[in-house]
């Protein structure tokens, strides 16, 4: 890395921390102090951390600056699950120059690596941002990595990203409907005429949201649309000037989390004949349930779900990608999968394949070839 790329990668590393700040910000809404700084304290202290590496990569006599590899990882928004998710993973892979060896306690990632993950608009975006090479990898919802594979769907002008690999399978995610209580929503019928957020533009919450309102006899014009970031449908809801939002996310969303938290929502199930007619067209649904005690004072609720997916382009470094892989399933990440996130226990070895939408990247088969993981017959 020479010292002009340090710079840019110290810059960038240093919006991400304030990306965090937000972050536990959001985590913290309306509770405690503590909480809030205890969340700085943890997510911050590695960013902080690698700006250290990679301030010293910019200086002329750090031999450290040829060593350095940076990855970035495509999430979502702050306030859904890719982005603390992909956080962890970053720093289950990760072990910059000068880190302690695994076995003396130090990290247990790729020697020489940098990850960081990076807050985006979410699938289609990830997957549009590997095929232009502006992301190392990210994650996708598995209909949107399948879709744009073949070219078909929201992909279908763009035509098929065929280098597009997959690394794993993470976790399944949920389709939620969240309804502000007192708007009169207690079905997918009753968002007529509403004022409803279906996630940005470029997010594979809106091109599935579409597809399960049309499931229902709706189309966008038969409601008022919107196309609002998590973070921001949230803040409108809180303050009654929205009445319901779609997300498609590892249970439970913070940002969810916070407004049920206040009694201020409800959750709309996806159910009937109508989502099961859903699931036959499109195989990518599967039928899901949001359980009881998920959400402060929410049932136990029916809806679909599709898999969470980490891409690559097939163009990475074989090596690279193999030593990912297996960072990725290493003790030491798994520890950190299990604490960090109740959807990070979601995420394992024997789920690695499952529903994977796309090829297998080549360094990531030869791991599972290893680890004795039987590979899909059209893994590559």
């Amino acid at each position: 890395m020479r010292a002009s790329a340090a710079n840019c990668v110290l810059l960038y590393l240093y919006r991400q921390i304030n990306t965090w700040d937000d972050y536990c910000a959001m985590q913290a809404k309306r509770r405690s102090r503590e909480l809030k700084t205890s969340c700085r304290r943890r997510a911050g202290a590695w960013l902080r951390a690698v700006l250290v590496f990679a301030f010293a990569a910019v200086l002329p006599s750090g031999p450290q600056a040829q060593d350095i590899t940076f990855f970035r990882i495509g999430t979502g928004s702050t306030g859904g699950t890719y982005f603390p998710i992909g956080g962890i993973i970053a720093s289950g892979i990760s072990k910059p120059p000068g880190s302690r060896e695994c076995d003396a306690g130090g990290s247990c990632g790729v020697p020489g690596l940098i990850a960081v993950a990076q807050s985006t608009e979410g699938s289609v975006s990830n997957v549009l941002g590997i095929a232009a090479g502006k992301l190392e990898s990210g994650f996708s919802q598995a209909d949107i990595s399948y879709w744009a594979y073949k070219g078909e769907g929201a992909f279908s002008k763009t035509g098929p990203i065929e280098n597009l690999r997959a690394v794993a399978n993470l976790f399944p995610e949920s389709m939620h409907l969240v309804a502000r209580r007192g708007a009169g929503i207690f079905s997918v019928e009753d968002l007529r005429g509403k004022r409803v957020s279906l996630d940005r533009e470029g997010s594979g919450t809106r091109i599935d949201g579409l597809l399960v309102l049309r499931a229902y006899g709706l189309e966008i014009q038969d409601f008022q649309a919107e196309a609002l970031s998590l973070g921001k449908a949230a803040d409108l809801m809180r303050a009654g000037e929205l009445d319901a939002f779609f997300m498609i996310a590892g249970t439970p969303a913070n940002a969810i989390v916070n407004l049920a938290d206040d009694a201020l929502i409800a959750l709309i199930p996806l159910d009937g004949p109508n989502a099961d007619k859903l699931s036959k067209t499109y195989p990518f649904f599967t039928k899901d349930r949001i359980p009881a005690g998920t959400y402060f004072n929410t049932a136990a609720t029916d809806t679909l779900s599709v898999g969470a997916q980490w891409l690559v382009s097939a163009d990475l470094d074989d090596d690279l990608v193999y030593e990912i892989t297996r960072a990725l399933w290493h003790p030491s990440t798994r520890k950190l999968l299990d604490g960090g996130h109740p959807k990070g226990k979601k995420i394992g070895l024997d789920t690695a394949l499952d529903g994977v939408a796309v090829p297998i990247h080549r360094g990531a088969r030869r791991y599972y070839g290893e680890a004795g993981i039987e590979l899909p017959p059209d893994s590559e």
